[in-house]
């Protein structure tokens, strides 16, 4: 009864992140679900790629309520999303394969340092100058890949690296937040996907499907789909820039947990 408490709590705090950041509430799903694995005694040897493809398995149904009530605000681009979905699918199943294929160890040192950058981003307010327009298809394909790739291999819905490229393309904030809630719902798909096929020959626990642990989807996702319409909300009310700042602190303490635990 505690772990599903665990999973239900985790999955409130994901689902307002979701919507009220942009920046996926995978950053915090992966490295709690990593503490909570650890806990319960799960192999360490798939301990992160469980993780990892709950974390995107539970975006799946974040992404879609978030991204339902960014649109009725019409602060989503679905021209956008639709140029650049190809691309982040392909990357994302594409980028699922690697990280089977890679230790935890190695997995864990990579979503340690790609959250130290997140938070530096956060903590120094460092954000592109818009000073161009959205590209062609071709080059759309190319960072949708690109995006769908780190995304997969830190079991992230991509609002972290999808904002900043909006942003950069001209595109205001709210509606580059509300487009990244969007094309967070591809990235969960085909990364979801890719995590369960390349999790079937693995030795894992009772309940698990392929790299996703089902009683952990299970509950993250039934909270975060009743928060993240919450955080959409306040994303258009509160001083978000403060509350970056916030959440950096707490990415870093995460971050310096998971290094102490590699060493």
């Amino acid at each position: 009864m505690t772990v599903w408490l665990m999973y239900i709590a985790l999955g409130a705090f994901a689902g307002v992140l979701a919507g009220l950041l942009g920046v996926g509430g995978g950053l915090v799903i992966v490295p709690v679900l990593t503490f909570i694995f650890t806990a319960q005694h799960m192999p360490d040897s798939h301990i992160l790629h469980l993780a990892l493809g709950t974390s995107l398995a539970s975006i799946m149904f974040t992404s879609v309520s978030s991204l339902r009530a960014h649109h009725l605000r019409g602060a989503v681009d679905w021209v956008v999303v639709r140029r650049i979905s190809l691309g982040i699918m392909a990357g994302t199943f594409g980028g699922s394969w690697v990280a089977a294929q890679l230790s935890t160890r190695f997995l864990k040192g990579f979503f340690v340092v790609f959250l130290y950058y997140v938070a530096t981003q956060m903590l120094l307010n460092i954000k592109p100058k818009p000073h161009r327009q959205l590209p062609g298809l071709p080059a759309m394909f190319g960072v949708g890949g690109v995006i769908g790739c780190v995304s997969s291999l830190v079991g992230i819905g991509g609002g972290s690296l999808s904002v900043p490229f909006l942003t950069w393309c001209n595109v205001a904030i709210h509606r580059a937040i509300g487009t990244s809630a969007a094309i967070g719902f591809p990235i969960a798909l085909a990364g979801a996907a890719g995590y369960v096929v390349n999790g079937l020959s693995a030795p894992l626990p009772p309940h698990s499907l392929g790299f996703v642990y089902l009683p952990a989807l299970t509950g993250i996702a039934a909270a975060s789909v009743a928060t993240a319409p919450l955080g959409a909300k306040l994303a258009h009310s509160l001083p978000i820039d403060k509350l970056k700042k916030i959440f950096a602190l707490l990415l870093i303490v995460m971050g310096t947990k998971m290094l102490v635990s590699l060493l």
